[in-house]
């Protein structure tokens, strides 16, 4: 941190005299004090940062310069560093309404009064080691007002000397910059949750095309070994720790708000009820449950599973803010906006748990960050995330021996016909074949390729495979006879899998395609009025993609 200068820089300077030389100073020359915040917006120039004297009393009040002082909306404060503890000597009735103190219960007293239990120590230090250089420093610290209200000040202080040179007092000058901290705080935080979406996001392609390879060779493994339950045993437990995988990975991608979402027009209250069960059962036996369903509560445009998913993620975190039990309370109503009509529905849970800390809460949707000592830090990482994907937003309240309040806030369905899902209608080829159907796979990942080559020729289907889509149209040309696209999503070079997907509607429209990606933060449910788009989600088992395929291609059993 960079304070003012020191008194042997001071004599090189050209000082400003002012009053025929009652007063100069050291003017700022464009130097820093420090990383408080600075109201000029620049470094200044002319400001002093040191000042020297002809009269050191403080009785002389009948002057402009004096009511000005107490006119100003800016806090002031005189110490007086010759009596023991540098205490305070003069405030001004802006210093007074900003801490709430009465003038008789600061004057005498050391500035430490207005520190607390938040307050830097490390700020401290520096504020006290340019005090005991007699030189001007400035800084934005965490002090506590006369009733115990945070806030932070942005202090500067500098030294004012006689015309010898011997130090006389310091004076300082504050400022509330509570609310600017609060607006660069989120603005940080929101920088960083969105650098690690993008983080989150890009490895997610890479990742669950490993797992995609490594689930679907211990199943070819297992069907390989046949009945043997000694050797089958240890492939079953790997599946299940690869697939937990993949579950762990969709809950990243959740947070990072490119999750797969198959949204559709919901009533908050019918699911509550029909969840309610789920919702017992997830509490426990100390845990009592109350709902409260606003009657009427019109319809909202969501993915009710992944709701179902972050309720259940939100109330184990109350279960676990209550080890000794207590009440949860899970309530919907409805937001109106000016013209009476009501735009937002929410789903609140109330628990009378711990509380959180104001920097626990500030940081409860980070990912991985957990108070719990076996958490992955993914609960409410997902929640955040998925009520953002679905242009909602999550308001958290809490405070600690108070319980916490969280709020999902929904936007109301707008009419529209339900969002249609991911299920690929059952759809005939172009032409009904005697051979077997021949499935065109485009994989830009050759061990992902090789795999589904292998599953679907086990099945009895012919495959003709290819590791681009411009590849993918070579082969579409010189082949009459492609049943089916089966088409990766996320792949290098010029052209993805939805724009090959619409290339092949514009020359092939009968020719049915299916998709398949670990994450799009949007998949449009069809390229064109000829034909749905079918999705297939990565990591996927060799039974989901064969009955995708059959359903689509129902003549090979």
């Amino acid at each position: 941190m960079a304070t003012g200068s020191h008194r042997e820089d001071d004599d090189k300077k050209d000082l400003d005299p002012q009053g025929d030389g009652q007063s100069v100073g050291v003017p700022a020359d464009g130097q820093l004090e420090g990383n408080s915040f600075n109201p000029l917006g620049n470094p200044g120039m002319r400001h002093w940062q040191a000042s020297y004297i002809d009269k050191s009393g403080l009785e002389d009040r009948g002057n402009i310069f004096f009511a000005a002082v107490e006119m100003t909306r800016m806090p002031m404060v005189v110490t007086d560093p010759r009596q023991p503890d540098n205490p305070i000597v003069f405030v001004n009735r802006a210093f007074l309404d900003l801490t709430l103190y009465e003038e008789e219960d600061v004057i005498g007293r050391n500035c430490r009064m207005l520190q607390g239990p938040q307050t830097d120590p490390a700020t401290v230090a520096e504020i006290r080691k340019a005090i005991a250089e007699e030189r001007a420093v400035a800084h934005d610290i965490l002090n506590y007002k006369a009733d115990g209200t945070p806030f932070w000040n942005a202090l500067y202080l500098g030294p004012i000397f006689d015309q010898e040179g011997h130090l006389l007092y310091f004076f300082a000058s504050q400022m509330d910059v509570t609310e600017r901290r609060a607006t660069e705080q989120s603005s940080m935080q929101a920088q960083k949750m969105e650098a690690i979406g993008q983080l989150t996001a890009g490895m997610a392609h890479d990742f669950n095309n490993l797992l995609q390879v490594i689930n679907g060779n211990l199943e070819l493994a297992l069907l390989g070994i046949g009945g043997n339950p000694n050797a089958g045993e240890p492939i079953r437990r790997a599946q299940r720790a690869a697939m937990k995988a993949g579950k762990l990975t969709q809950q990243l991608l959740t947070f990072a708000r490119k999750q797969r979402l198959e949204p559709r027009r919901v009533n908050l209250n019918s699911l509550l009820v029909e969840f309610s069960e789920m919702l017992v059962r997830t509490l426990g036996d100390k845990v009592e449950l109350h709902l409260d369903l606003k009657p009427g509560l019109p319809y909202c445009t969501l993915d009710p599973t992944h709701l179902e998913m972050a309720l259940l993620n939100v109330l184990i975190n109350a279960r676990d803010a209550m080890p000794q039990g207590g009440k949860v309370k899970v309530g919907t109503s409805l937001l109106r906006h000016g013209g009476g009509d009501g735009s937002h529905v929410v789903i609140c849970v109330i628990d009378e748990g711990e509380g959180m800390t104001p920097e626990v809460m500030r940081r409860a949707t980070e990912p991985f960050f957990t108070t719990k000592g076996p958490g992955t830090g993914l609960g409410l990482a997902m929640v955040h995330g998925f009520v953002q994907q679905s242009r909602g937003r999550l308001e958290i309240n809490s405070a600690p021996g108070a319980g916490t309040t969280v709020r999902m806030v929904f936007p109301v369905a707008d009419g529209a016909a339900d969002a249609p899902g991911s299920a690929p209608a059952p759809a005939a080829t172009a032409e009904e074949e005697a051979a077997r159907p021949r499935i065109l796979v485009v994989e830009d990942n050759e061990d992902v390729r090789e795999l589904a080559e292998t599953m679907l020729g086990a099945a009895g289907y012919a495959v003709v495979s290819a590791s681009s889509g411009e590849r993918a149209l070579e082969l579409l040309d010189g082949e009459k006879n492609i049943d089916l696209l089966f088409t990766d999503v996320i792949m290098p070079g010029g052209m993805n899998g939805l724009q090959l997907a619409e290339r092949v509607r514009e020359r092939r429209p009968d020719t049915p395609i299916l998709i398949t990606t670990g994450y799009m933060e949007e998949l449009p449910s069809s390229t064109g009025p000829t034909q749905p788009l079918g999705v297939l989600s990565k990591p996927y088992r060799q039974e989901e993609l064969l009955s995708r395929v059959r359903a689509i291609l129902p003549g090979v059993s």
